[in-house]
């Protein structure tokens, strides 16, 4: 990590934390084409008036010195004030969807680089890691798994870290900071190691983050598994929904790999404290197995939808089946009961012919005249009947 720079104690006034006022408008010049009102820079939660313009966006602000809290500001003003005053103090500022007001008045304060700020106004960050002079701006993708509706929900944070502060920003409800804070504040020997102690430990709460997302996923695949064999029909859409989570997933765990190595190639170039360096290659190893098993998930999902489809194919094939041969049973009766009906119709014929009363029927005044007519119609229903035999019709 970065040198630490000298404290407010051991600089003058026109070269201190004082002297950043004179670039303040460079900043406003810099971002006064999106942000036209930010001529003058409010303290948070504070409108020109006195009252408040806003809901503060300020979770928890706190100084600290040789790892003890020694004060809890209510504002940014305050802040900047007593870290002023403080001649080897590290300001913890947590900010969850700020401002630009406020991104702003601490970009001035800490002379946070253009280029940052807009990224954390803006969001929607992919995961990264940049160094601007001797202020590491880092991105974050945190992630948690929701049980009712089984599906997992991203958040973004923004973390600045500085020689003597740290600022997060949060856009989302993940991760739970207030309880890394804790968790720093009671292992003073590690806090008071610096920004750099707090920006793994923030790593850690967020690798940590993922293993119940991990877990959640692994029994919907389980659960997946079993709907999938056991034909449920709503199992593709499921399987397509937790495929785009695991997109997601990817893209919030495979940059930290590259960016806790980038962190550990610089111990020896930024003199990190060994304790640190041990806590970082653990983060390491934890994002490492992590992104093993989002990878894992994503093939195993990609299968899954494969045999799947299979299964849905087979499955459509046999219905298929089964309608080709229930329209042949169809198709046989038909043909039975065709058959018949012209069997049966020949005499049919015959009987309405003879039966019309005509008197000009010669046939009528034959002896002969009813043995033909009936054996006409024996004949005629016989010769039908061995036809359609022939043809397998009956």
């Amino acid at each position: 990590m970065s040198e630490r720079r000298p404290s407010p104690a051991s600089k003058s006034t026109a070269n201190g934390r004082n002297g950043r006022g004179t670039r303040r408008s460079v900043w406003r010049r810099a971002l006064s084409q999106e942000h036209d009102d930010t001529a003058e820079l409010p303290a948070a939660g504070s409108a020109s008036g006195g009252e408040s313009a806003e809901p503060p966006s300020i979770v928890e602000a706190a100084l600290y010195s040789d790892g003890v809290r020694v004060s809890a500001p209510a504002t940014l003003a305050e802040t900047y004030r007593e870290l002023r005053d403080t001649s080897s103090g590290m300001a913890w500022i947590g900010l969850a969807r700020p401002t630009s007001d406020e991104l702003l008045s601490l970009a001035s304060e800490f002379d946070l680089h253009p280029l940052a700020v807009e990224d954390a106004m803006e969001a929607h960050q992919r995961p990264k890691l940049e160094r601007y002079g001797d202020t590491l701006f880092v991105v974050l993708r945190a992630a948690r798994y929701l049980d009712a509706p089984e599906e997992v929900d991203f958040a973004e944070l923004h973390v600045f870290v500085g020689p003597d502060f740290v600022i997060t920003v949060r856009h989302g409800a993940a991760p739970d900071l207030s309880a890394v804070r804790r968790r720093m504040e009671d292992s003073p020997d590690l806090l008071k190691l610096g920004p750099e102690a707090v920006l793994y430990a923030i790593l850690d709460a967020v690798v940590d983050g993922y293993a119940p997302v991990v877990e959640g996923v692994q029994n919907d695949i389980d659960e997946i598994e079993t709907e999938v064999f056991r034909g449920d029909p709503s199992v593709s859409r499921r399987i397509y929904e937790l495929s785009r989570e695991m997109v997601e997933f990817q893209r919030a765990t495979r940059p930290l790999v590259g960016m806790l190595h980038g962190l550990m190639a610089g111990f020896t170039k930024y003199e990190t404290d060994e304790e640190l360096q041990r806590y970082l290659r653990d983060v390491a190893d934890h994002v490492t197995h992590i992104s093993e098993r989002v990878d894992g998930f994503r093939q195993a999902l990609t299968e899954i939808l494969t045999v799947n489809a299979t299964l849905v194919t087979q499955q459509q094939n046999a219905e298929m089946r089964a309608l080709a041969e229930a329209g042949f049973e169809q198709n046989e009766e038909i043909k039975k009961i065709s058959s018949w009906a012209a069997i049966l119709f020949a005499p049919t014929l015959v009987g309405t012919i003879y039966g019309m009363n005509f008197r000009e029927m010669p046939e009528l005044h034959w002896g002969f005249g009813y043995p033909f007519a009936i054996g006409l119609m024996g004949i005629v229903c016989a010769s039908l009947y061995v036809i359609f035999k022939r043809r397998d019709w009956l």
